[in-house]
């Protein structure tokens, strides 16, 4: 057994499609397709439905993979650990954030790349709370910043980073007149754009709608929250952010925030990794830096704008 059949076969559950896996494996088609059939005849056991394309693994295949990223996790942490005591920390560490909490995770890639110069740092955001959680399991990624709820279960842990609160964001002139706060209520009867359905940041903010007793009905919807704000500096759109995003974009000019009450809830953001052992060294490595950074208070200061937003508050 062979790590490259093994980095074949994952790719192969990952891409779906031979050439795409042939192809992010740097090999040819050919030479992939053999590699995993001889890995067959080495298990004895058929691991990918073959027909005129691709129709996906077996059910034995479905289990195998499972160790061949467990095992391809395990090769990869070893490298680190004798990495570190070579020459220090090294590598790729891989992030996933979900679309609310993605403005906060410069707030822990820059301390942990100051801290370790020899690490580079790969981000996706937009992710759905099930997809970070579902990379972290599959081994594609080494952190995730997402909501916590007990579903984490004791397959991650988790450092809590800071509470997400939202608030309205609408154009100055469509702000109400001498308020320092909206309800939700008021807000479900504005022009909104709202995250999608399938994101949870959508489905946290449908339960506040609820609670007020209210159904909002965005016209626009977006998996982005920059996209948010491009759709209110149109000037025909409101929309509900976390307050987070004023950390980075301040409250823009033409802009407004207000918070948002009756109710007024929060929810506990933090960076989730692999409980496994020994785990990821990267993983470890960030979590030590999130343990130590008071993320809730930076997200408090907002940068220099052109005047005070009462949703700062």
């Amino acid at each position: 057994m062979l790590f490259r059949q093994l980095e074949y076969l994952v790719a192969l559950s990952r891409e779906r499609h031979f050439a795409r896996a042939a192809q992010a494996c740097h090999v040819s088609q050919p030479a992939l397709s053999e590699a995993i059939r001889k890995f067959e005849e080495e298990l004895d056991v058929p691991l990918v439905l073959r027909g005129r394309t691709y129709e996906g693994l077996t059910p034995e295949g479905e289990r195998i993979v499972v160790w061949a990223q467990r095992i391809l996790a395990d090769r990869d942490a070893l490298k680190s650990e004798a990495g570190v005591l070579r020459t220090g920390l090294s590598g790729r560490l891989r992030i996933g954030s979900v679309p609310t909490a993605s403005g906060s995770v410069a707030l822990l890639t820059a301390p942990f790349c100051l801290a370790h110069p020899l690490v580079t740092v790969e981000v996706t955001a937009d992710l759905r709370s099930d997809d970070v959680l579902r990379q972290l399991r599959d081994f594609e990624l080494d952190a995730g910043v997402t909501y916590l709820h007990r579903g984490l279960g004791d397959r991650f842990r988790a450092v809590p980073l800071y509470e997400e609160r939202y608030v309205l964001l609408t154009g100055e002139a469509d702000a109400p007149a001498h308020r320092t706060a909206v309800t939700w209520a008021e807000a479900s009867r504005l022009p909104l754009c709202l995250l999608t359905g399938a994101m949870q940041g959508r489905q946290v903010l449908d339960e506040l709608f609820a609670e007020a007793g209210v159904l909002p009905s965005p016209r626009v919807e977006t998996d982005s929250v920059a996209a948010l704000f491009a759709h209110v500096r149109t000037g025909r759109w409101a929309s509900v952010v976390p307050h987070t995003w004023l950390h980075v974009f301040g409250v823009p000019h033409g802009m407004r925030t207000l918070p948002l009450v009756e109710p007024s809830r929060t929810v506990p953001m933090g960076l989730v990794t692999s409980a496994r052992e020994p785990g990821s060294v990267l993983a470890r490595a960030l979590a030590e830096i999130a343990g130590r950074t008071d993320v809730a208070a930076a997200l408090e200061h907002l940068p220099e704008g052109p005047g005070p937003s009462p949703g700062a508050s």
